[in-house]
């Protein structure tokens, strides 16, 4: 993946509070009470309390939220300094992260337009360790999310690490967009009202199955249109190229977080359907395929069909 080197970054759209606290680590709590949504979350949940790993995500743990440290303190003076161009992005991994999040909302409020409607930008924050949010307070354990009560994306970058040396993906940076576009398919979700369609929220066909998929299917749209989306100001497109290799790693990815994959190859061995909440590996697959195929979002409505895959 490769970014055009005169393109404009703009970094408002993260908020850095990285080093304003953090905490808590992998063996912290994880509330996360408020409905939050994640590429990964719900499944390493599952996972982990199988093995005694975690508190409840219904905001029930006995502990408390003491095991979370406060980790609201924004500090994006570093990102503005560093972060000024695709040159930027193509020799720093912070900044290949804000170009990301700067083209995936060039596109959707695009779209948005399109179609008549008003895309609210939404910012994405990086922490360590520990965060609170619209959704309850969460730990690194939870993976990257979207949290529907403030409208924002929560991730801490160690999870790319984490998604090769304990899923053991192949990584890169398109990789890490796809992650973060998923993330942003959710909030497309939470704008359209698509997200307060999910009543059953466990099960092979279940709604927060069929949310999952569909925001893995607008990933990929995003990623059809990436390298033809101009900047805000109708500059050249953020991203120059995105190779098959990278479509590749991608769909590793996708297949090495479905519910199928992670209860069989990190539960124990034993996969349980009435426990899904993402889809299948082949699902996920499925899906980013769909969208990175059409390009459209209109093919992304996993509510309707009847074949998940």
């Amino acid at each position: 993946m490769e970014f055009n080197d005169d393109a404009g970054l703009d970094t408002s759209q993260v908020e850095d509070m990285r080093s304003g606290g953090g905490g808590g680590g992998t063996g912290g709590r994880v509330l996360l009470g408020g409905g939050g949504l994640g590429i990964v979350g719900l499944i390493i949940y599952f996972v982990m309390s199988q093995l005694g790993g975690v508190g409840g995500l219904d905001g029930t743990s006995a502990s408390g939220i003491g095991d979370v440290r406060n980790g609201d303190k924004v500090d994006n003076a570093r990102l503005s300094e560093q972060c000024r161009t695709g040159k930027d992005a193509n020799t720093n991994h912070d900044c290949a992260l804000v170009a990301v999040i700067n083209s995936i909302q060039g596109y959707w409020q695009d779209e948005f337009a399109r179609s008549g409607r008003t895309y609210r930008k939404a910012p994405t924050n990086f922490f360590q360790g520990g965060v609170r949010t619209g959704c309850g307070s969460a730990t690194s354990d939870v993976g990257p999310f979207y949290c529907p009560g403030d409208s924002e994306v929560y991730i801490d970058l160690a999870f790319f690490k984490q998604l090769q040396t304990q899923f053991g993906a192949q990584g890169g940076t398109f990789v890490e967009a796809y992650v973060l576009a998923h993330e942003y398919g959710h909030h497309v979700q939470n704008l359209l009202g698509t997200s307060d369609r999910v009543r059953s929220r466990k099960g092979a066909t279940s709604d927060a199955v069929r949310l999952e998929l569909q925001a893995d299917c607008y990933a990929g749209v995003w990623a059809k249109h990436a390298t033809t989306q101009p900047t805000a100001n109708g500059g050249q497109p953020l991203i120059k190229s995105i190779s098959d290799d990278d479509i590749r790693r991608a769909l590793d990815a996708a297949a090495r977080i479905g519910d199928d994959f992670i209860q069989r190859e990190l539960g124990g061995g034993r996969v349980d359907e009435s426990q899904f909440t993402h889809g299948t590996s082949k699902q996920r697959e499925k899906w980013f395929t769909t969208g990175i195929q059409s390009g459209n979002p209109a093919n992304c409505d996993t509510f309707r069909t009847s074949n998940l895959g």
